[in-house]
C-alpha cells in the first residue's frame, strides 16, 4: 500500500568507479543511531550504511514474509577514508522503514559511500498511523535531524566530506528530497489530497478508514521552507505525492536535481508525475525506467510472495514490474543511475 553506486570517493581522482557486485558484504558495516527530533518531541531511529573494515557481526536487513533480505556487518569499524554522505528517505507501507531499501543502500556503501536514514514515525509496521503519515511537513525536519546526529555521531563525524552531502528519496521519500531542496506543501492542496480517490486510491483508502480527515489536521506549518542548505543535491524516485506541493515554489530551489518516474509515459500516475516538476527547477535532469514500475522500489520478492500477497488483501501488485526484466535488472539500473547522478552533482568542482 505504498507510495509505497558510488559516489565514489575520489583517492587520486574524482572519476566514477564501476559497480562491483562481486565486492563481499563484509566491506560493508551497518549500525543503528538515534537523532533527537525538536518536532516531534521524541528520538528518530536512524540506520547508517557505510564503507567498513573487515570484522562486525553478520546480519541481514529488510527480511519480510515477502521481500529477500540483504546482509551488511553489524558495528564492523568504519573504514579510514573520508566520504561523501548521502540522507535515504523511505517511502510508506510495506516499504515504509530504513531496512526495506537496505537493496539500495548496501551497494552505495560497498562503494565508498555513508548512508544514512532515519525511521519516519508512523510510516509502516505495528505504530502505523495515517495521521503520522500524513504530516508530509515534519519528514525533510526527520532528514534534518537525521544531518545533525551522523555529523555529530563520533563513529562518523571524522569520515564525512561536508561538502559532499546529497538527499536521495523513494516514493513519498521523493517528496521529501524535493522539500528539503525547497519546495513547499500548499496547505489546501494537502488538505483535500484524499478527497477523492483519483488521485491516490490506495493511500487515500486507508486514510479513511483510519478515520484521518485531512481538512481537519493543523496545517499552520505545513506550507514552511524546509530547505537545509547543507544538502548539495537531491535525488528523487518516483516522488508522491507531489501534487500537494505549490508549484511556484519549484522554481526556487537552488541545488541540482535529479527526479526519476518508473513507468512507461503516460502511465504515470499523476500523483508520482515528475515530468513537469523538472521543467519548473532551474537545474534538473528527468529520465524515466519504462519498463519498471512503481513497485520495482521494494525489495525483490520471494518466491510465493505474489501469491501471499492476494491471499492477505494487500491490495497493490507488489511483485509486478513492468514487462521484459528481473527486478534484480532493474536495481541494477537503479543503483547505476544513483552513482551517475550523486557522482556527477557532488565532484562537480574537485
Amino acid at each position: 500500500m505504498n507510495f509505497a553506486t558510488t559516489i565514489l570517493v575520489a583517492i587520486a581522482t574524482s572519476l566514477l568507479i564501476a559497480r562491483q557486485p562481486g565486492l563481499a558484504t563484509e566491506n560493508v558495516g551497518m549500525r543503528q543511531i538515534t537523532a533527537h527530533s525538536k518536532e516531534r518531541g521524541a528520538d528518530l531511529a536512524v540506520t547508517v550504511w557505510y564503507p567498513a573494515e573487515r570484522g562486525g557481526k553478520p546480519v541481514t536487513l529488510g527480511e519480510s514474509v515477502f521481500f529477500i533480505s540483504t546482509p551488511a556487518m553489524h558495528d564492523a569499524l568504519v573504514r579510514h577514508g573520508k566520504y561523501p554522505l548521502i540522507l535515504l528517505s523511505h517511502g510508506a507501507g510495506l516499504a515504509g522503514n530504513p531496512e526495506a531499501l537496505s537493496w539500495l543502500a548496501t551497494p552505495l556503501a560497498e562503494h565508498g559511500v555513508i548512508v544514512a536514514a532515519p525511521t519516519h514515525p508512523g510510516n509502516s509496521g505495528p505504530n502505523r498511523s495515517a495521521a503520522e503519515t500524513m504530516k508530509l511537513w515534519l519528514r525533510p525536519q526527520d532528514i534534518t535531524a537525521t544531518l545533525n546526529a551522523v555529523s555529530e555521531d563520533a563513529s562518523f563525524a571524522g569520515h564525512i566530506e561536508p561538502s559532499r552531502v546529497g538527499m536521495l528519496g523513494l516514493s513519498m521519500g521523493g517528496s521529501t528530497a524535493l522539500a528539503i531542496a525547497g519546495a513547499r506543501i500548499d496547505p489546501q492542496r494537502l488538505a483535500s489530497y484524499c478527497d477523492t480517490d483519483m488521485l491516490n486510491q490506495s493511500l487515500c483508502g486507508w486514510v479513511r478508514k483510519s478515520g484521518v480527515d485531512l481538512h481537519a489536521m493543523d496545517l499552520r506549518l505545513a506550507g514552511r521552507s524546509n530547505t537545509d542548505r547543507r544538502i548539495r543535491f537531491a535525488m528523487a524516485i518516483d516522488p508522491a505525492p507531489v501534487d500537494v506541493f505549490d508549484f511556484s515554489s519549484f522554481s526556487g530551489i537552488s541545488i541540482p536535481v535529479e527526479l526519476v518516474n518508473l513507468g512507461m509515459p503516460g502511465t504515470i500516475p499523476r500523483t508520482t508525475q515528475a515530468g513537469e516538476i523538472a521543467k519548473a527547477i532551474p537545474n534538473a535532469r528527468y529520465s524515466t525506467i519504462s519498463d519498471a514500475s512503481h513497485y520495482s522500489m521494494f525489495a525483490e520478492c520471494k518466491p510465493g510472495a505474489a501469491e501471499i500477497a492476494e491471499a492477505e488483501d494487500i491490495g497493490d501488485p507488489i511483485c509486478s514490474d513492468g514487462a521484459g526484466r528481473s527486478r534484480s535488472e532493474i536495481h541494477g539500473q537503479m543503483i547505476d543511475m544513483v552513482v551517475s547522478a550523486f557522482d556527477h552533482a557532488l565532484n562537480q568542482g574537485r
